[in-house]
C-alpha cells in the first residue's frame, strides 16, 4: 500500500491559511502556493537516492553525497497544477516537466483528459504530478493512469488540499501510489468542491472567475 501523509509542518500550515482566506488575492496566493509546494517538496524528495562523490573543501579531499541519477519529472495537472511546478524546481532545477491537460464536465463532474504532454523518458524518472486540489479524485486518477500508460512506474501525488471521498478513490484506484497532502479535509459538497477547502484553485491562480 502506498504511503499517506498530511504534511502538518507549521509553516505549512500557516501558509495554508493564508490562501484558504477569500480576501487572498491572485499575487499573493500564487506566490504562497509556490511556498506550500517547496516546504512540501523538501520532505516529499526525503527517499531520493544518494551516491557517494569525492570532493575537495578548502582544507581537505572527502567523500561526500550528492544525488544519485534518478531523474526527476514534475507533472501538473492543467491548469492549477501550473501553480505548484515552481515550488519543486527552485529545490529540484533539473527536473523536467510534463503536462497533462484535464477539465470537468460540469454537469457529470467527470474529467475529461485534453492534452498530454511528457519527457520522453518519463518511465526512468521519479514523477511528482502536482495538482493543489484532491476533491472527487477522477483527474489524478485519470492522471496517473495515463502516465502509467506511458511507462511512469516511480510515481507520487502531491496536493495542498485533500478530501476523504478523493483520497479513498485513489487508493482505491491506485493501492501503490504516495500521496502527500498540506490538509485532509470534511468532505465534497453536492457541486463536487471541497468543504472547507479555499475554492476553485485554478480561478485563484489565474485570476478567472
Amino acid at each position: 500500500m502506498g504511503k499517506f501523509q498530511v504534511m502538518d509542518h507549521p509553516l505549512i500550515q500557516h501558509k495554508l491559511t493564508i490562501i484558504r482566506n477569500k480576501n487572498c488575492g491572485t499575487k499573493v496566493f500564487r506566490e504562497v502556493v509556490n511556498e506550500i509546494t517547496m516546504l512540501m517538496a523538501y520532505d516529499v524528495a526525503r527517499d531520493m537516492p544518494l551516491e557517494d562523490v569525492e570532493i575537495e573543501t578548502p582544507i581537505a579531499k572527502m567523500t561526500a553525497k550528492q544525488l544519485a541519477g534518478r531523474k526527476v519529472a514534475v507533472v501538473p495537472i492543467l491548469r492549477a497544477g501550473i501553480g505548484m511546478v515552481d515550488g519543486f524546481l527552485q529545490l529540484i532545477p533539473a527536473a523536467k516537466v510534463g503536462h497533462i491537460g484535464m477539465y470537468r464536465d460540469e454537469e457529470t463532474l467527470e474529467p475529461h483528459e485534453y492534452f498530454l504532454k511528457l519527457p520522453e523518458d518519463i518511465g526512468s524518472r521519479q514523477v511528482f504530478v502536482v495538482d493543489p486540489m484532491l476533491a472527487t479524485g477522477g483527474s489524478a486518477i485519470m492522471a496517473i493512469d495515463a502516465l502509467k500508460k506511458h511507462g511512469a512506474t516511480n510515481l507520487k501525488f502531491v496536493c495542498l488540499v485533500a478530501a476523504p471521498e478523493g483520497v479513498k478513490a485513489l487508493q482505491d484506484k491506485h493501492p501503490d501510489l504516495d500521496i502527500y497532502t498540506a490538509a485532509l479535509d470534511d468532505h465534497l459538497n453536492e457541486d463536487g468542491y471541497i468543504v472547507p477547502g479555499l475554492g476553485d484553485a485554478g480561478d485563484r491562480l489565474f485570476g478567472t472567475k
